[in-house]
C-alpha cells in the first residue's frame, strides 16, 4: 500500500545537493535534481561506514545515471536503484519521491 507523506516545499531543497529527512522509523537523504526536474529519495544509511550521511554526499551522474558519493568511504550509488556502482551486491533502500504543487512528498514504502 502506497503512503505518500508530505517532507517538505521544493523551495526548501536546494539544487544539486541532499537534506536528510526522518520518515516514521528512518532517515532519508532526498536529492533535487532541478536539470531533471525531480527528486530522489534513499536510505540515509551508508552501507559501507554503517553512518547515516548519505545525504551530504556529492551529487553527479556516471554514465547519464544520477548518484550520490558517499562523504566516508566514496562508493557511488544510483539515487534511482540504491544499487552501489563499485559493488552491485550492496544498494541502499529507495523510495518514491515526487513533486506535488510545490510540495515534496516521499512514499513510506521503501523498494
Amino acid at each position: 500500500m502506497s503512503r505518500w507523506t508530505e517532507v517538505c516545499r521544493v523551495e526548501d531543497l536546494q539544487a544539486d545537493s541532499g537534506i536528510c529527512a526522518r520518515l516514521a522509523d528512518q532517515q532519508v537523504a532526498l536529492f533535487f535534481l532541478p536539470r531533471l526536474n525531480a527528486v530522489f529519495a534513499i536510505g540515509n544509511r551508508d552501507p559501507f561506514s554503517q553512518a547515516n550521511v548519505l545525504s551530504r554526499g556529492m551529487v553527479g551522474d556516471i554514465g547519464g545515471e544520477p548518484m550520490v558519493a558517499s562523504p566516508m568511504y566514496k562508493q557511488h550509488f544510483s539515487l534511482r536503484s540504491g544499487i552501489c556502482f563499485e559493488d552491485a551486491a550492496v544498494r541502499v533502500p529507495v523510495f518514491q519521491a515526487r513533486i506535488e504543487q510545490g510540495r515534496v512528498e516521499v512514499n513510506s514504502s521503501a523498494d
